[in-house]
């Protein structure tokens, strides 16, 4: 079984008496078996009753789900195709048309359109708005459900309409989906610093970023100065992709723990392979309110081992571990149950509370911080969270932020680099007097 850990946050309703679904065994502690025969009477009157015939896999999906996602925000049923569709999404391969997009103004914006995909071949630039996928409109549409709309078999056909610049209605482009290949891990140079962007943490994360540390020892040897990992936006992944990614930087010790309901569930894990690949350069990991899960694990060991100065803001706080438990053959779907809390080196739960930066820095000048923050989420606001331990609370440090009308392209990228360029002598020093980044 896969250890998954991830910050999906969808909660649907269902039938709340279906604990009687539970094998005889167990629905034996109910007395009298009241719990199951209060779900079959009530799947009876639904079955005679209901204003439209249903049948009963959709019933016993339905009353599953319930059961499962009242626990907590991250525990779900998937039926057969989601269970698919996850088993795609950490494979890091998916049948779509190869673009990049953010969401602006309500709508979908192409960021770009990778090389050599369907959507490349059909000529969609960056800048080019998506308003409608397949005759349904994206306006207002959340951004990962309207990716997802995208997405679908290989050799199937999806159409887009286009919004462009300079064109004065919108136009349509249909397009064969193909095989995607996920890009976990981009990279670059940035002056003598290497900078890592880790997406997700799916199955090709390792390799990635171990091919973007040979990839900067090749070209700058020993004028690289240091790392910049940067994990903003980052939901998680694989567990044991995310303890892989941690031990490319560090040469012994814990990665993580796990503890789950009973004492032998215990779990520790160490790093393994070669030791730190770095060399021990200076590096900086960049986090923010979107880094969850597996991606807190990384940030947690680097801080925890000293190994690396954490900048940015708070970050999201999922400090617990799903496993995929298949259920009932291919037919069954699956089970994506939380097993277990995890925790840093030194024994710390980020559970609804998140990995506090060394260094607070914020992409948002006050003035945009008031007006977004009511959108801001974080584990500790979703309904049915696991609490967190020993009475922590969050802390959300005051940070130092853009001047209010000066934009920059990324201020908390910017400080990291300038801070292992040494052009920043302390971290308390206003960064926008010193950071280079370029204005627009």
């Amino acid at each position: 079984m896969k250890h998954f850990i991830s910050a999906g946050l969808g909660i649907t309703a269902g039938f709340a008496s279906a604990l009687a679904l539970f094998p005889a065994a167990q629905a034996a502690d109910y007395t009298g078996y009241r719990g199951l025969d209060l779900f079959r009477e009530a799947l009876q009157r639904v079955r005679t009753d209901y204003v439209r015939p249903v049948n009963d896999p959709e019933l016993i999906s339905a009353a599953i789900q319930g059961m499962v996602s009242s626990l907590d925000p991250h525990s779900s049923y998937m039926d057969p195709k989601e269970a698919e569709d996850m088993q795609i999404q950490t494979s890091g391969r998916f049948g779509g048309v190869g673009l990049e997009v953010t969401q602006e103004n309500g709508l979908m914006k192409v960021v770009s359109a990778m090389d050599d995909t369907p959507a490349s071949h059909a000529g969609i630039k960056s800048g080019d708005f998506i308003a409608a996928i397949d005759g349904v409109s994206m306006q207002g549409v959340a951004l990962n459900d309207a990716v997802e709309k995208m997405r679908g078999p290989e050799r199937s056909q999806v159409t887009l309409s286009i919004l462009r610049s300079g064109e004065k209605q919108p136009f349509q482009v249909t397009m064969t989906r193909a095989v995607i290949p996920v890009q976990s891990v981009k990279a670059e140079i940035r002056g003598d610093v290497g900078y890592i962007h880790i997406i997700s943490f799916s199955e090709n994360a390792d390799a990635g970023v171990r091919k973007a540390i040979a990839d900067f020892n090749a070209k700058l040897g020993p004028n690289l100065r240091g790392y910049v990992i940067d994990l903003r936006n980052n939901p998680g992944g694989l567990l044991d992709q995310a303890i892989r990614v941690s031990s490319d930087f560090l040469n012994n010790g814990v990665v993580v723990s796990t503890r789950g309901r009973n004492p032998q569930d215990t779990e520790r894990f160490d790093v393994h392979g070669s030791g730190d690949l770095t060399g021990g350069k200076p590096m900086e990991v960049l986090v923010n309110g979107g880094t969850a899960s597996a991606a807190e694990i990384l940030a947690g060991a680097q801080q925890d081992h000293h190994r690396a100065a954490i900048i940015g803001e708070t970050s999201f706080g999922k400090g617990s571990v799903q496993t995929i438990i298949p259920l009932g053959g291919r037919e069954g779907g699956a089970l994506r149950l939380t097993t277990a809390r995890y925790y840093t080196p030194s024994g710390r739960s980020i559970q609804a509370v998140g990995i506090t930066p060394d260094v607070a820095i914020s992409n948002l000048t006050g003035k945009e911080w008031t007006e977004h923050k009511a959108e801001m989420r974080s584990e500790a606001s979703l309904p049915g969270h696991l609490e967190p331990e020993n009475g922590q609370k969050r802390l959300d440090s005051t940070p130092v932020r853009p001047d209010e009308g000066k934009k920059y392209d990324d201020f908390q990228l910017a400080y990291a680099v300038d801070r292992l360029d040494g052009k920043l002598t302390a971290a308390g020093l206003p960064h926008q007097q010193t950071a280079s980044a370029e204005t627009h």
